[in-house]
């Protein structure tokens, strides 16, 4: 699949999902130390949530003690979770206008996520989901910059071309290691100031300063 070319640097924004298109962190919390108790890691005290926020997603799993052999089915059963309880998963405001504001503007959209394809399409909705060209779900928790890189040849596009949008240092990683463009979001799983430390090339406050950006810089093209 390939795309238009915008009047902007960027033909491409791949979007993670959890933290940056859906509000899943309470969902989250509310989950997670039935998880852990069922696979055997530390369960997370509340007091403790905004210390692991600051953190990149292998630091948080030697916190908790999380066999790393064990990953593969924690993820399995927690997409298992957010299928049963995808009902009450919502997106966060205004990313419905953004994704089609850029749509609009012939901006190619992806996603990647380690959550299923079929739990994004259903909290996107059929019209947002459409707007979408390419989904790459499934990305275990530390594959997503192979991933990445295949989505983006799979699209067309080279890496410059390329704007990935996360709310995670793991989203970071991997944009680094495809050689695109990161822009974080400061709504999600990982602390906006943590984030800021990695020297995102974007940061944004609030999904329209995403649509917001390419209209700016159209503008001073």
């Amino acid at each position: 699949m390939t795309f238009e070319r915008p009047p902007a640097p960027y033909r491409l924004v791949v979007l993670d999902f959890d933290g940056t298109l859906a509000d899943s962190f309470p969902w989250f919390c509310s989950v997670i130390n039935g998880v852990a108790d069922r696979y055997g890691f530390r369960r997370i005290d509340e007091e403790e949530v905004e210390s692991l926020r600051a953190l990149g997603a292998r630091e948080i799993v030697k916190r908790l003690g999380v066999p790393l052999w064990k990953l593969p089915a924690i993820s399995r059963h927690m997409h298992d979770l957010a299928s049963r309880d995808i009902g009450a998963m919502r997106l966060f405001p205004g990313v419905p206008e953004a994704m089609t504001a850029l749509a609009r503007r012939g901006t190619g959209l992806a996603v990647l996520s380690s959550n299923t394809e079929a739990n994004v399409r259903s909290v996107l909705g059929p019209d947002l989901a459409g707007l979408v060209g390419a989904y790459a779900c499934g990305a275990s928790l530390f594959g997503k910059a192979r991933r990445l890189s295949a989505l983006i040849r799979r699209c067309g596009a080279a890496p410059a071309e390329v704007l990935s949008v996360g709310d995670e240092i793991r989203d970071a990683e991997a944009a680094r290691a495809a050689g695109c463009a990161f822009g974080a979001v400061g709504w999600g799983y990982t602390r906006a100031d943590a984030l800021a430390r990695l020297g995102p090339d974007h940061h944004f406050a609030e999904p329209a300063e995403i649509a917001g950006l390419f209209a700016d810089l159209a503008g001073s093209a």
